[in-house]
């Protein structure tokens, strides 16, 4: 058995550390940012968000500065989320794999795990949407955790089934219109979920 898990607002709140980092980003530039606003809506790519601050030109040198800055100013203020280490570990100590599969930067994401102690099998970054699809089935992942209508599409496309947590940006009746099979309030529920799913 594989589980897939998201990162961001899944695994780990990432607001304090992403508004660090776009503040750190906003001074680099001196381009207004509206970072109070950005952390309302993560999930989708990184250039989805710059195109609402920058010129379509600048996007691919302001991403490349984002990402530079980020594991100085984002990784330490992110905390983990509440059950994230406990789901995790719950899949593991059933004698599965969990696989982080999330729309940021690889290196960013492994450092956010890295210092938050938290063990996933394997992680793949850069997939956003229905292009998570893609680790998903390399995987084998039968099941996949996430907090935005976007990580539905991924389960969904995979042909997996869609555990959505209602942490994100995203709530409870949007995940379910948008196709989840569960939707959990947030990661403490989800050890029982499994227990009772693997029993089914």
């Amino acid at each position: 058995m594989t589980v897939g898990f998201d990162l961001d607002m899944t695994l780990i709140d990432s607001r304090p550390g992403i508004k660090a980092a776009y503040e750190a980003l906003s001074a680099a530039t001196s381009t207004f940012i509206d970072t109070d606003l950005v952390i309302t809506r993560l999930g989708p790519p990184l250039e989805q968000e710059l195109a609402n601050w920058f010129p379509k030109e600048r996007i691919d040198e302001v991403g490349d500065l984002y990402r530079e800055l980020y594991p100085e100013y984002a990784i330490a203020p992110t905390p983990a989320m509440s059950g994230a280490r406990e789901a995790v570990a719950a899949v593991q100590e059933a004698g599965g794999r969990a696989v982080v599969v999330t729309a940021k930067h690889e290196p960013n994401a492994k450092l956010h795990l890295s210092h938050l102690g938290i063990e996933a099998d394997a992680v793949v970054g850069w997939l956003w949407a229905e292009a998570k699809a893609e680790a998903l089935r390399e995987y084998g992942a039968s099941v996949y955790v996430g907090d935005h209508t976007g990580d539905v599409r991924g389960a969904r496309t995979a042909g997996a089934l869609s555990v959505a947590v209602a942490t994100g940006p995203c709530g409870a009746e949007e995940l379910r219109t948008a196709g989840a099979d569960v939707v959990l309030d947030d990661l403490t529920a989800f050890p029982a979920w499994l227990a009772r799913y693997l029993e089914g």
